[in-house]
């Protein structure tokens, strides 16, 4: 009996000491100020999509076997027969209370399942890439660093600097054109080959693998040119600085002088950049999807956006503020737990 009250004292402890530590209350500030960014993404989009000519219900009207009183019924069923305001609050509401977020047009399936079918497959290319990138560019502008204005450090440079000049989609444009004149070497089209079922679950990890390739160089080269070249003049700066200077004096090894004491310093400005290179990565992934015909998220948004399914729309971009939210936060907590002198409520 002792012993259990004991356990309950110390966790009901432990959870006093979590709700009031500053982490968990800078979190809880930072979701309320997401739900405001969400509702004025959402609304934004929703008034975007309503200006913008037709809807739907116009591209039924072209064809000759649905009858006007077909098309009407169509309109009552998913509401296009309401003003924008009486739409979207109506939207909004069955959210909050159902979170239901509408069903697809052209689909005729829960928005909601077809977001969680997509999800997955983008988020698997961005983090893929996200790893790619940082495990490629931190290593060499590391080197560039380093070994400055020699020539390594110069051959490096120009690659940044051919990377950055190169946007995702041309990127994927020479992707495909390379894909063409060596085929069957690299996959183009879907995630998954057409015997993927047959395979063992290690060969359905390669084969997944293999399609992702070229979207993962697509995405990663213009972020690796501009990472690469930020480490380099990042660790720079430190070098230059004179605790650096007194390091080597005493006689460290340059290995601990660059990976400890300067590294550890230069790493920080990469860690803030962590956020917005999510929110580039998924920006990226919409045009790179539909480049590879890989089924993700970015991919579905366009079909829904060239279709006028206004809800799935909506729902796709509210996804996507979502996930670039929440990269944000996890760069700002990832950078509080490199450098503890930081205070989270300076990084708001």
């Amino acid at each position: 009996m002792a012993h259990t009250k004991i356990s309950l004292e110390m966790s009901r402890d432990w959870l006093i000491r979590l709700v009031t530590s500053d982490t968990f209350i800078y979190v809880v500030k930072r979701l309320l100020q997401a739900l405001l960014t969400i509702f004025l993404a959402s609304a934004l989009s929703f008034f975007i999509m309503k200006l913008s000519p037709g809807d739907y219900v116009d591209t039924l009207r072209q064809n000759p076997k649905i009858s006007p009183e077909r098309i009407e019924e169509i309109r009552k069923q998913f509401g296009l027969d309401k003003s924008w305001p009486q739409q979207f609050w109506l939207w909004l509401r069955q959210i909050v209370t159902k979170g239901d977020f509408g069903t697809s047009f052209v689909y005729q399936r829960s928005v909601a399942s077809l977001l969680w079918e997509r999800v997955p497959a983008t988020l698997l290319l961005a983090i893929a890439s996200l790893i790619t990138t940082w495990s490629i560019a931190i290593p060499l502008g590391i080197l560039a660093a380093v070994k400055q204005n020699r020539t390594v450090d110069r051959v490096l440079q120009v690659i940044s600097y051919t990377g950055q000049g190169f946007p995702s989609f041309i990127t994927a444009l020479f992707l495909l054109f390379l894909a063409q004149i060596t085929t069957p070497l690299f996959p183009v089209g879907n995630m998954t080959s057409i015997n993927h079922g047959e395979l063992t679950w290690l060969g359905k990890i390669l084969d997944i693998g293999w399609h992702m390739i070229l979207p993962i160089i697509a995405l990663s080269i213009t972020s690796f040119a501009g990472l690469q070249r930020i480490t380099r003049g990042e660790l720079l700066d430190v070098l230059r600085q004179d605790y650096i200077q007194t390091a080597r004096a005493k006689g460290l090894p340059e290995n601990r002088v660059i990976f400890v004491h300067a590294l550890r310093n230069a790493i920080n400005p990469l860690i803030t950049l962590l956020g917005f290179e999510l929110a580039s990565l998924l920006s990226g992934a919409f045009i790179t999807e539909n480049f590879f015909n890989w089924p993700g998220l970015g991919k579905l948004t366009l079909q829904a956006v060239l279709a006028k399914d206004q809800y799935l729309v909506m729902a796709s971009l509210v996804m996507s503020a979502v996930l670039l939210i929440v990269g944000n936060l996890i760069a700002d907590l990832m950078l509080k737990a490199a450098d503890p002198r930081i205070k989270l409520e300076d990084l708001n």
